[in-house]
């Protein structure tokens, strides 16, 4: 009996693979000498890694597969995730990739140059250095990355709501049918009127006051701001942009002063039924969180949305379900203000992309950003 269990044990030693630090066992064939009591008794220790998909497919002797083996083990979103990747990212991107470093990404790129874009995941296997194997570890490598990616972003989104002041309760959102973003500087009030598609109704700015060295007193900020806001239009809700010069700086005293001035004047002039309801409709958006969520901030500076604004006027025109809308009958009338006034609007791009920022974040309806 000794030696029959020793010979047992020999024959099963192929069934034990250690992977990782990790024993795990292959099924024991059906010609072990083991007794029942004996053949379960190995086992391995629940991995809490991710699924990954692992080759399957039988390949030939150049490690190569055939027909679409490749492009059978990933879903179409996924397929779709790993093309971009291929086919945007540079070299140097590429190499952020344990598996792609060294030649590979250089010849990813270079294959990409020679016969164009990636059209399946089965073409990567085409790229010199790369079989099936590999492949299908490089497309697990990528979408492990893009996945972890947007769950990052979407959450640094997420986190982006509490600089949205005050906080409003989301049955309320559900009534809101349109929101005018306002934004305001030393000289210029730029506000920009957005429904729930959302369609551009009204953008424009009026300009108001000249700063100098004194301070203007009360009366005339009444004046200039009740001027404005019987130009704007009515809306559920309206943003401010919360921002201002560091009140570390004693020298831009001034100028800290005139945007507290305005900020007041214009919470207490829009806000003309909260003494009856108790309702605020009008919020601040702290102007960096906008900066953030555009990806538009270097360090603590917030650089300008001029292409980004471009950009959206493009889309409203080239795509069927853009990020913004706009009038078409307007598009030509935006672009040509522009281009023509390039210094002196910062504050009409910064109007829509708070905005959109706005729009996305209280309503969840922007890219990667679903509540």
């Amino acid at each position: 009996m000794g030696e029959n269990l020793e010979m047992a044990w020999r024959s099963n030693l192929a069934c034990l693979i250690k992977a990782r630090g990790r024993w795990s066992c292959l099924p024991i064939p059906e010609f072990s000498f083991l007794p029942p009591v004996l053949k379960n008794t190995c086992c391995r220790r629940k991995s809490t890694a991710p699924e990954k998909i692992v080759a399957s497919f039988v390949s030939d002797t150049n490690g190569k597969e055939p027909g679409d083996a490749l492009d059978k083990l990933f879903s179409p979103e996924q397929q779709a995730s790993v093309l971009r990747v291929l086919n945007t990212a540079s070299d140097k991107e590429l190499e952020a990739f344990r598996l792609l470093r060294g030649r590979k990404s250089v010849n990813i790129v270079e294959h990409r140059k020679k016969f164009g874009p990636f059209q399946s995941l089965e073409s990567l296997i085409d790229v010199p250095f790369i079989q099936y194997k590999t492949a299908v570890q490089v497309c697990n490598s990528i979408l492990c990355s893009e996945n972890g990616r947007k769950e990052v972003k979407s959450q640094e989104k997420w986190l982006l709501r509490k600089f949205i002041k005050p906080a409003i309760e989301r049955e309320r959102l559900k009534e809101v049918n349109s929101i005018v973003s306002i934004v305001f500087g030393t000289r210029r009030i730029a506000w920009v009127h957005l429904d729930q598609k959302p369609t551009v109704l009204d953008w424009q700015q009026t300009e108001c006051w000249k700063l100098t060295n004194r301070i203007y007193p009360s009366c005339v900020y009444l004046e200039e701001i009740s001027s404005v806001i019987s130009k704007m239009p009515k809306a559920d809700l309206y943003i401010l942009e919360k921002s201002g010069p560091s009140i570390q700086n004693t020298s831009l005293f001034p100028i800290l002063l005139h945007y507290l001035i305005t900020e007041a004047m214009l919470y207490a002039l829009l806000n003309n039924t909260f003494a009856k309801d108790g309702q605020h409709r009008v919020l601040s958006m702290n102007r960096n969180a906008v900066g953030k969520y555009f990806d538009l901030m270097i360090g603590d500076t917030r650089t300008s949305g001029r292409q980004l604004v471009r950009q959206l006027l493009s889309e409203s025109v080239l795509k069927e379900e853009p990020r913004v809308f706009f009038p078409q009958e307007r598009v030509v009338q935006y672009r040509q203000k522009i281009l023509k006034d390039t210094h002196h609007i910062e504050e009409l791009y910064d109007s829509l992309l708070q905005a959109v920022a706005f729009h996305e974040l209280a309503f969840g309806r922007g890219p990667e950003c679903r509540c």
